[in-house]
């Protein structure tokens, strides 16, 4: 997979991809909201007819999340299915305690550092 890289809505989300030790890494920066929200599940979403999809979101460079943010991250757990598994890494206070009011860090396991969802 090669790396990608697209900005969106005004608060420009930079959403990239590669693929390190056959797991995609999705990193995002910036702010992720109602307009911004469609580039980040997109690149969470595996392709259709992916077996046991490995996905990490490094999310240290998200600086705010809104509900769809939210809703983007659990659209793309489930679309991981049973065999597949979407890890979250790097998430800064702010947006952790969001996630953590509304139950996302019990759903998706959430890790300190990129390198730490990789390797469990």
């Amino acid at each position: 997979m090669a790396d990608t890289d697209e900005l969106a809505g005004p608060e420009r989300l930079s959403v990239s991809s590669a693929l390190i030790d056959g797991i995609t890494v999705v990193t995002v920066r910036g702010e992720i909201d109602h307009h911004t929200a469609d580039p980040l599940r997109q690149a969470l979403t595996p392709p259709d007819g992916a077996a046991g999809p490995r996905t990490v979101a490094d999310l240290s460079g998200v600086t705010f999340m809104d509900s769809s943010g939210i809703n983007a991250l659990i659209a793309a757990y489930q679309a991981h299915g049973e065999g597949g598994r979407l890890r979250l890494a790097g998430i800064r206070p702010p947006v952790l305690r969001v996630l953590q009011l509304v139950g996302v860090d019990a759903l998706i396991p959430c890790y300190p550092t990129a390198r730490q969802a990789l390797d469990a």
